[in-house]
């Protein structure tokens, strides 16, 4: 009878764990001129992501430009030209993600593109 109680208490106690890692699973990412930018993951809401990238983002015209749960998001600029041509991204994987930000900040006129920044929430 005790290791039955036991065994519910360490089960009760494992299902709670793993459901409070899962619900922090909420990203974002904030870019603005210049290069600027911030991100936030792992958050308990969207909300909560979004001021902490916005309040991570330093410079001007800085948005919020993406938001995740779990995936990854990635920020592109011009090498050569911090404050020209930048895309952005998300996608399931980081990689996918890196690819679509530098391709973006390609047609956007850039010629030296690189990844300025990128996140990836809980299982991105």
């Amino acid at each position: 009878m005790r290791w039955s109680r036991t065994l519910a208490l360490l089960g009760a106690l494992a299902f709670l764990c793993c459901g409070v890692a899962a619900s922090r699973a909420a990203g974002a990412l904030a870019a603005g001129q210049c290069g600027a930018y911030g991100y936030a993951f792992d958050d308990p809401s969207l909300a909560s992501a979004e001021r902490r990238a916005m309040s991570e983002c330093r410079g001007a015209g800085c948005r919020v430009v993406a938001t995740l749960r779990h995936s990854c998001a990635a920020f592109a600029i011009d090498g050569g030209n911090a404050c020209g041509p930048n895309g952005w991204a998300t996608a399931s994987t980081l990689g996918r993600a890196q690819n679509a930000a530098s391709k973006n900040c390609y047609r956007f006129g850039g010629r030296n593109c690189v990844i300025r920044a990128w996140v990836c929430d809980a299982k991105g």
